[in-house]
């Protein structure tokens, strides 16, 4: 009366095609063809000590470096190698303006020596109860301040008018920049004078 039951087989995979099987190959294949890194074992090879191991050897490799830029500073000051000139000397229209100045004989180079002699007759001539010749050396000083003052204006109206007339434009400081050397000695003035009197600015 009861039929068999028919045994129940467990169901066979299907054959996976040769195309799938190439897909699982070549996806196991491609990429970097290396595991990729965990973010820990990355982040553990780019990180680098704040302090280096040996801050001896540091200490020294940047005291050698310092020492080695002030070197090249120096020579480039007496030089004008505008590689290693100062930011503030560095650029065409300095070099322009500092041959300017150069060129010219300036009222402002000589106000102290000026002002130095009359600050020394005036020490003398204050224990020696002598008001004129304190007198003379304070006008002495005022009268050279005063035709400084007007030298000054006159050198910067000069190499503004030069710089327009070369570069187009001034740039910011330039006329303070050949101001502020002209009231220097020529001789101490850094970077050196590479021009004559009289010369024609380069």
């Amino acid at each position: 009366m009861f039929g068999r039951s028919k045994e129940k087989t467990p169901a066979q995979p299907a054959e996976e095609t040769p195309a799938v099987e190439l897909t699982k190959a070549t996806s196991a294949t491609s990429g970097k063809g290396r595991p990729t890194p965990k973010r820990s074992e990355a982040q553990a090879r780019n990180v680098r000590p704040l302090v280096p191991s040996d801050r001896k050897a540091a200490a020294k490799a940047n005291r050698e470096a310092q020492r080695e830029e002030r070197a090249k500073m120096q020579a480039a000051l007496m030089t004008g190698d505008e590689r290693y000139l100062p930011v503030r000397d560095r650029g065409a229209q300095k070099r322009f303006v500092r041959d300017v100045v150069d060129a010219r004989r300036n009222v402002g180079e000589y106000f102290l020596i000026i002002a130095g002699i009359s600050l020394v007759l005036s020490m003398v001539a204050t224990p020696l109860g002598s008001p004129s010749l304190v007198l003379v050396t304070t006008l002495l000083i005022y009268g050279m301040l005063a035709i400084v003052i007007i030298d000054s204006i006159l050198l910067g109206r000069k190499v503004k008018k030069m710089l327009t007339a070369r570069f187009g434009e001034v740039e910011r400081g330039s006329v303070s920049y050949g101001v502020t050397r002209a009231l220097q000695i020529r001789r101490m003035r850094r970077p050196v004078a590479m021009v004559d009197r009289r010369a024609d600015p380069r």
